[in-house]
């Protein structure tokens, strides 16, 4: 008796451990992407298995495409995949088989066999609107920040909530600094991108430099760099909350020499999801929204 319950409480912590292993296998499949790409891939595996929110196949494979544009083939894995075996709302095999062919060709490891398994081999490749529509962004719906944040490590939780205590004393709103950590860098003070943007807001080493930041990867000295810097852009550009946001992704010269949002995909996707996450939807131009 006392063996078969023993067996039956290994049993259920390894059911329990079960999702949090899955979670960090994946999280280290992602470690070598740049931070945005792997903010990216992280909400698009919450919304594919209802972590932190409720599941929803379509906002995944949404964020999967828009991480599949930088070039990632783990985005192209995991959107061929769901557009293999998905729900009826998102399956469909000529996107699953051009997913995943894209995905082999970048070099991902189990894309090929993935082809095979689904029997794509005859059907016709489509390609995806997604990878070159500007506006296929828009049908992403963005889940409750709050809920979502509540669903990370706690670490990064503890991150979260530092931007939104020191927002305040830099006169920026406290939910549109937790939306530009969060797809910056998704919380991550030891976030490093390709072109040395470093730690939770992902400062290049001029704007650290600019705002007195001595070490990027300190979370609290980053997150207050990146405060001072959406201080000095709200001031530069009378409050404007759409020109900040795309300041802080394209730099203010940009935004200056366009008049307002530049017309790169990157940066109306990011102003977008920055503005919807943080509940600022109204701001958004008729261009830029639903």
């Amino acid at each position: 008796m006392i063996r078969t319950r023993l067996l039956a409480l290994a049993l259920a912590g390894l059911a329990a451990a079960a999702p949090v292993a899955a979670s960090t296998a994946m999280s280290d499949r992602w470690a070598a992407e740049p931070p945005r790409v792997r903010s990216l891939l992280e909400r698009a595996w919450a919304a594919e298995t209802g972590k932190g929110s409720e599941r929803n196949e379509p906002l995944a494979v949404a964020l999967y495409c828009e991480a599949a544009r930088y070039g990632s083939a783990e985005a192209h894995y995991r959107n061929g995949l769901l557009r293999a075996q998905g729900g009826r709302e998102v399956r469909d095999a000529g996107l699953a088989k051009s997913f995943l062919a894209f995905a082999h060709e970048l070099g991902h490891p189990a894309a090929g066999e993935a082809l095979a398994r689904h029997g794509l081999g005859d059907v016709p490749q489509q390609m995806p609107a997604c990878l070159s529509d500007e506006h296929s962004y828009e049908q992403v719906a963005v889940v409750s920040e709050d809920r979502y944040v509540k669903s990370l490590p706690a670490r990064r939780q503890d991150v979260a909530a530092l931007v939104v205590r020191l927002a305040p004393e830099y006169d920026v709103d406290p939910r549109l600094a937790r939306a530009i950590a969060g797809v910056e860098s998704n919380f991550d003070r030891l976030a490093q991108s390709p072109k040395n943007a470093r730690g939770v807001m992902q400062l290049i080493p001029e704007t650290a430099a600019r705002f007195n930041v001595k070490n990027p990867l300190d979370a609290e000295d980053n997150i207050r760099g990146g405060l001072a810097y959406l201080r000095w852009l709200s001031r530069h550009f009378k409050g404007d909350v759409l020109r900040v946001v795309a300041a802080y992704n394209a730099g203010e010269g940009a935004v200056q020499r366009h008049g307002s949002v530049p017309p790169y995909f990157e940066t109306r996707a990011y102003v977008w999801r920055v503005l919807t996450m943080a509940g600022m939807g109204h701001a958004l131009p008729a261009g830029l929204r639903n």
